[in-house]
């Protein structure tokens, strides 16, 4: 059975960090494409990033770049989602989702597994 399960998320204050983490358990996550997405109250599920399974080519939404950096440990079955100068517009339940393919995207419709969601909240 294949889970995955997000955490990492909480309370910050505006140009503060994070960082989440995606834990696999049922997959190898080095064998799939990782994205990550988020989705606030009364908005569509937005891509954030993605990690390609080939090569660990990595993409972002014009939105998170320069900010947020993706990344995997192997080792530990984890990928990662370092998010710095955070703003309240980044407040939203993250999400982590995995798909058996090399193509990076961030289109959510593409992607097989998906974790509960990390609550993200950016306010003073």
């Amino acid at each position: 059975q294949v889970q995955l399960v997000e955490s990492g998320g909480g309370l910050v204050q505006p140009g503060g960090s994070l960082r989440l983490s995606c834990a696999a358990s049922g997959i190898t996550l080095d064998d799939y494409t990782i994205g990550w997405f988020r989705q606030a109250p009364g908005r569509e599920r937005e891509g954030v990033s993605s990690i390609s399974s080939s090569d660990d080519s990595t993409y972002y939404a014009d939105s998170v770049k320069g900010r947020f950096t993706i990344s995997r440990d192997n080792a530990k079955n984890t990928v990662y989602l370092q998010m710095n100068s955070l703003k309240p517009e980044d407040t939203a339940v993250y999400y982590c989702a995995a798909r058996p393919t090399p193509y990076v995207t961030l289109n959510y419709l593409r992607y097989n597994y998906w974790g509960q969601g990390t609550q993200v909240t950016v306010s003073s």
